[in-house]
Parts: C-alpha cells; sequence; structure tokens
C-alpha cells in the first residue's frame, strides 16, 4: 500500500513538487463495491499470450512496449523541443506523447472564442512525423482554466462554451490522435467518493462530465475517449469507487466511454498492493486503460518494474506514460521521480523497467 499520493495536484505541472505535494493516507471506505468475478481472476494476458510473443529483445522502451502490444510514452513540452538532448531521447526511447500543458484551456483558448495551436500543432505534427501516437491533454479540467470561464454563472453559456471548446480541439485534430483526455481531475479528494466542486460541476451539475464525453464523440467518432485522474489506484477508497460507479453506469447507459487513465504519481512506496485488481476491475467494465502520469519520488526500480507489471498482467491495459523525460523536467523535479537524471543518463530504474517489459537492458 502506498499512503504518497498528492493531496491535490499543482496549478502547473511545471511547479516543483516539493513546493505543493502533499501526502495523503489511504482512505478505508469499507463500502467498496464487489469486484467483478472476472476482474479477480488471473491476469487477463493468459499464458498463451505470452508464449506467441515475439523472441525478439528491443533495447529502448517505445520498441519493447510495442513488442508486448503496447505504448510506452512520455509528456512533452513544446518549449523543450530545441533541446537535442531531450529530443535524443524522446525519439529514441517512447512511441507515444502526451503535450504536457499545450493543450490544455488556458494555452488555447485565453479569450472567449480565440483560439491558439502554435506550440500544440509543433508537438502533434513532430510526434506523427516521427510515427508516434499522441495522447491529446485535456478537454476539460478544472485546473490551468482562464478567469473568463470561472466566472461564467449561466449553464447556457457554460454549456455552449465548454461545448465549442471541445469541438474546435477535436476538429482541429480529427483523425490525428490516438486518444482524448476528455474530461481530467472531476472527482474529489476525501472519502465522499463525489464530483469536487468547481464551475462545471457547480454551474452544469454532475450531468457535466456526460455532457462532456456525448460533445466529445460527435466532434470525433473515431478517438478513443478517455476520463483521467490521480489517487485512484487503490481499489478500495472512496474515490476510486467514485469513478468506478460513474464508469460503470456510463457503460450500461451508452455513454460513450473508451478507456480510464491512471496517472499514478507514486511516493517512494510505489503502487498500492491493489493496482493490478483495480485495473483489472475497470477494465472488466469494458473499457481500455491506462498508466498516464507515471513519476515515483526517487525513482525506485522494484517500484517503476512493479508499475509496468500491472499494466502488462492486464489485457486491456494498453500503454504507459511517464510524466515527464529528465529528472529536471518533471514537475517533481527536487524528487527526481523519472527514468532519466539531469543529465539524460539512464537510471536503474529505466533498466528495471525495460527488463519487466522483456527487453534487453543496455546501458548507456
Amino acid at each position: 500500500m502506498n499512503p504518497f499520493h498528492p493531496a491535490r495536484r499543482p496549478a502547473r505541472r511545471r511547479t516543483p513538487a516539493s513546493a505543493v505535494l502533499v501526502a495523503s493516507a489511504l482512505l478505508a471506505t469499507g463500502t467498496a463495491a464487489v469486484a467483478p468475478a472476472a476482474a479477480q481472476a488471473a491476469p487477463a494476458r493468459s499464458a498463451a499470450q505470452d508464449a506467441a510473443a515475439p523472441a525478439v529483445k528491443a533495447s529502448t522502451l517505445g520498441a519493447q512496449a510495442a513488442q508486448r502490444g503496447r505504448y510506452f510514452g512520455t509528456a512533452v513540452a513544446a518549449g523543450k523541443l530545441g533541446n537535442g538532448q531531450y529530443t535524443a531521447i524522446l525519439d529514441r526511447e517512447f512511441n507515444s506523447v502526451t503535450p504536457e500543458n499545450e493543450l490544455k484551456w488556458d494555452a488555447t483558448e485565453r479569450s472567449r472564442g480565440s483560439f491558439s495551436f502554435g506550440p500544440a500543432d509543433q508537438i502533434v505534427n513532430r510526434s506523427l512525423g516521427r510515427g508516434q501516437r499522441v495522447r491529446g491533454h485535456t478537454l476539460v479540467w478544472h485546473s490551468q482554466l482562464p478567469g473568463w470561464v470561472g466566472g461564467i454563472t449561466d449553464a447556457g453559456t457554460l454549456r455552449s462554451v465548454m461545448k465549442n471548446h471541445i469541438n474546435t480541439l477535436m476538429s482541429r485534430y480529427r483523425g490525428k490522435l490516438y486518444a482524448w483526455d476528455v474530461v481530467n481531475e472531476a472527482f474529489a479528494d476525501g472519502g465522499s467518493g463525489q464530483l469536487r466542486s468547481s464551475v462545471f460541476r457547480n454551474v452544469l451539475g454532475t450531468g457535466f462530465v456526460e455532457e462532456a464525453f456525448r460533445a466529445a464523440r460527435s466532434a470525433d467518432p473515431s478517438v478513443k475517449l478517455c476520463y483521467n485522474d490521480y489517487s485512484i489506484e487503490n481499489w478500495s477508497d472512496a474515490k476510486t469507487q467514485g469513478v468506478y460507479r460513474m464508469v460503470r453506469d456510463f457503460k450500461a447507459r451508452g455513454v460513450p466511454i473508451d478507456c480510464v487513465g491512471f496517472q499514478a504519481h507514486f511516493g517512494t512506496g510505489g503502487p498500492p498492493a491493489s493496482f493490478q485488481t483495480t485495473l483489472s476491475n475497470f477494465a472488466a467494465l469494458g473499457v481500455d486503460v491506462q498508466i498516464t502520469e507515471l513519476d515515483i519520488a526517487q525513482a525506485p526500480s522494484g517500484a517503476y518494474a512493479n508499475s509496468v507489471r500491472a499494466c502488462l498482467n492486464v489485457a486491456r491495459c494498453t500503454g504507459v506514460t511517464v510524466w515527464g523525460i529528465r529528472d529536471s523536467d518533471s514537475w517533481r523535479t527536487g524528487q527526481n521521480p523519472l527514468l532519466f537524471d539531469n543529465n539524460g543518463n539512464k537510471k536503474a530504474a529505466y533498466q528495471a523497467v525495460l527488463t519487466a517489459m522483456g527487453g534487453s537492458a543496455v546501458r548507456g
């Protein structure tokens, strides 16, 4: 069990975590939903599938993940694409990219109806040109939101603004992106298991999440639509159960949702013991699951390997994204949580992850 989830996310992930990361104890709710029988069975990836896996061992993260039918990605900042060391690692190691801040509301629509896509286009076009898939992050989020949005008090106005924002961003990249985080971090921390207070929740009510997903499906019928959140990795936590109930309800009523992202910002202890169970239980609802923002304080090799193995052991876990490349690129930079050090050297955790995926550990 890992008690070190951030109690709340910083307004900007570039902010050092030492200033914003708050330790919070895992919550025992006593009202956890019963795990589906299918989710409690053996790991979804069968022995036969493993036996049929290619024998060739790759020497980079993305290539080896591809051998296992998955992706291994990273968050990318447009402002760092001029750094040769940064792009060399990016292009060598990763086959998926998530723009770190460039697709968020404050970066794309600072004033109502006036959109800007320069940095986002730079990342998307560069990535697609190199054969890397792109995850869109994020359409509806209470944070990094321009003041003009937060100041809306009329439901009709906010609904129109939200749908226009979703449609404009998704239409621009229609057919290009692999997935979108449609709604990000909508659930409250603590033991309520309910949606957090936000301009969307307060003005539009609890139905805003469903409205956002339906608008997203209309805007792009083919892209994967994801819900993304932090501190939902431990199965018995109230927050995890709240998200689970929402996804179960959406699937039962035909609300379009294709995937759930688990941010996985862990302390030194790594993932909770129930992490694989959580992934399996969500997957059993009929959605893909993904580790979307993985970083682990001090990057212990065992904790990284356990996180990746949890994904590999669930057939519908389609990939892993680490939230940055070098420790100096991390929003938790003082905690050295990534796979490459400040000088771009592979850390022991890198070798552990590559080995966990079945790759060959090559120094360098």
